[in-house]
């Protein structure tokens, strides 16, 4: 029985909760057996904020070991795995700690507040012997699974064409400052360019477009154009200023030679040139369900982390650097490694 330790209640944090309560339900050999939070007895009691919805507003913590001190909850505690959903700038210090003395840890995304940060955690990873995995809960969503294994099998062709999009009403408190967030495009559009980098490679070369909106936040809203040397069109872009009645939103638009996919969050039509379209049936289960099945699994029966790794995320991170370097200078051609 695997022993878990989350840290972190907000949001990300109750929507993981949420997900170790069903695995528990349905008998995996897990328990979720501490939460740590500095805010623990405020946040206990009160609803979360967040862009989708969790699976209940107040959440009842009697049966959990509550914690306001991190040190204090690993010294009382004895836990196989710890799942970190704090603030991304406190990312790199936690995981790297942790590793270190033995644990495998679950991080959320973005990996970290640098790219130099993402590889530092990579490596301590390497060298601990420990698991490490990213919160990319794109690669494990069933709409964006389907786009993967219809690029990878060929069966329509190469993709001509790529559109991603994402978007929602702002966040709240420490989101706002880009110094401990990155703003939008680190902490939202990171996972449509971490989807395309998984799909078709590092590009060669990105261009962004981007804007400022709400005070201090950094970007909050950018278009980004990726550059790749076989053609194809590819382009992501997010919003966080999508307020009044919007909600949050999240899709794409794939096209290929013989064929073209749409997504629209929910449903995927899937529209072959010599045929009639379909909707494509897809499992019920979320990204952030299947994320953590697949690398409890892996820790379970110590299988190599693969769809995920911890240098694929850091390359993420690398490429956000690029689009926000570029965005910088009003879109100017930003060449990667």
């Amino acid at each position: 029985m695997l022993k878990v330790g989350l840290i972190g209640f907000g949001f990300m944090g109750r929507m993981h909760f949420d997900n170790y309560v069903r695995l528990t339900e349905e008998g995996y050999p897990v328990a979720l057996s501490a939460i740590c939070d500095l805010r623990i007895e405020e946040l206990k009691g009160g609803k979360a904020d967040g862009n989708m919805s969790t699976a209940r507003e107040v959440y009842d913590l009697s049966s959990y070991n509550l914690y306001d001190d991190l040190e204090t909850m690993l010294e009382q505690e004895v836990l196989d795995v710890v799942d970190i959903c704090v603030p991304t700038y406190l990312h790199a210090g936690i995981t790297c700690s942790l590793l270190e003395r033995g644990y495998h840890v679950f991080c959320e995304k973005p990996m970290g507040r640098t790219s130099a940060e993402a590889r530092r955690m990579a490596e301590t990873a390497d060298r601990s012997g420990r698991k490490l995995m990213i919160g990319q809960c794109l690669r494990f969503w069933p709409g964006y699974e389907y786009l993967k294994e219809t690029v990878e099998s060929g069966k329509f062709g190469e993709v001509t064409e790529g559109y991603f999009y994402r978007g929602s009403g702002a966040p709240k408190d420490w989101f706002l400052d880009e110094q401990l967030s990155g703003g939008s495009i680190l902490d939202m559009h990171i996972h449509d360019t971490d989807m395309i980098s998984y799909l078709f490679g590092k590009p060669d070369k990105v261009s962004t477009l981007a804007r400022n909106v709400l005070p201090g936040s950094g970007y909050d809203l950018c278009s980004t154009h990726y550059y790749y040397k076989d053609g194809k069109v590819v382009n992501a872009q997010v919003d966080w200023t999508l307020e009044g009645d919007f909600g949050f939103y999240m899709g794409y638009r794939v096209n290929f030679e013989k064929g073209n996919l749409v997504f629209d969050g929910n449903q995927l039509k899937v529209n072959p040139n010599d045929g009639p379209g379909f909707i494509a049936e897809l499992s019920p289960d979320t990204g952030y369900y299947r994320e953590l099945v697949y690398f409890l699994d892996a820790v379970i029966h110590d299988k190599p982390i693969v769809v995920c790794t911890p240098e694929s995320a850091a390359e993420s991170l690398e490429i956000v650097e690029a689009e926000v370097q570029s965005a910088d200078t009003q879109g100017e051609w930003v060449v990667l490694d």
